[in-house]
């Protein structure tokens, strides 16, 4: 298995989508200091600690991340059925099961490892420039920071299996737009911040559609021969 994720990542170019994931970081820094300084410009401190820096910070890492996911699905899977070339894979010596598995672990890991790895770096530089510009006027603890690891890393993981929901979709007619756009449906519904708060801080919510993200990506798998590929 693990050398089948090594083939797709040198398949694919994995450096390109890390590159992307660099750039979508910055953007999202610089949202982070523009919603930050502008308000502070008429007196107005948007964030009162460092709690609502972490869950404003996490918001942004899994909406991106799981749209991410679903160009990479997209690119990964999708288009491997609409050019055919799925055909060429098949034709290895290797059970189609393992090679959709491939695909999909291929996914699931860099979704979470670029949401882990974002919202360290993020956090990290907001702490570093707001000891300069005291957009936060609240202390950061250690007990603060390891609250907020746990709860981040668990939505982070989550997201990860959540982010596969969109293939169930792409895959009735083999559409990439689908995918993408049935990825941004699910952000909206679960990143949507209301006052601090957003459907994703209902533990059940995520463990409900990460499962369902699971079970999706398990049929993709087990159903994978009963496909006419010609």
């Amino acid at each position: 298995m693990l050398n089948l994720m090594k083939l797709e990542l040198r398949k694919f170019k994995i450096m390109g989508y890390i590159r992307s994931a660099v750039i979508a970081n910055l953007i999202i820094f610089g949202f982070m200091m523009l919603i930050s300084y502008t308000p502070k410009m008429y007196g107005i401190s948007v964030f009162e600690d460092y709690s609502r820096v972490f869950s404003m910070i996490d918001v942004f890492v899994r909406g991106t991340f799981i749209i991410f996911a679903a160009v990479l699905l997209g690119r990964f899977v999708i288009d491997e059925f609409n050019h055919k070339t799925i055909t060429v894979l098949f034709m290895y010596p290797i059970k189609r099961h393992k090679i959709i598995a491939a695909k999909l672990m291929v996914v699931i890991a860099f979704t979470f490892l670029c949401m882990v790895a974002s919202m360290i770096i993020l956090s990290t530089l907001y702490f570093v420039i707001n000891s300069f510009t005291h957009f936060v006027s609240g202390e950061l603890t250690l007990t603060l920071v390891l609250q907020h690891a746990a709860k981040l890393g668990f939505h982070a993981l989550a997201a990860s299996f959540m982010a596969l929901i969109p293939l169930y979709f792409g895959m009735r007619k083999y559409s990439i737009p689908t995918t993408i756009v049935s990825s941004v449906i699910i952000v909206f519904l679960t990143c949507s911040d209301s006052g601090g708060s957003n459907l994703n801080v209902i533990i059940i919510v995520p463990i409900l559609l990460a499962s369902i993200g699971i079970a999706v990506g398990y049929m993709a798998i087990r159903k994978i021969d009963q496909i006419d590929i010609r």
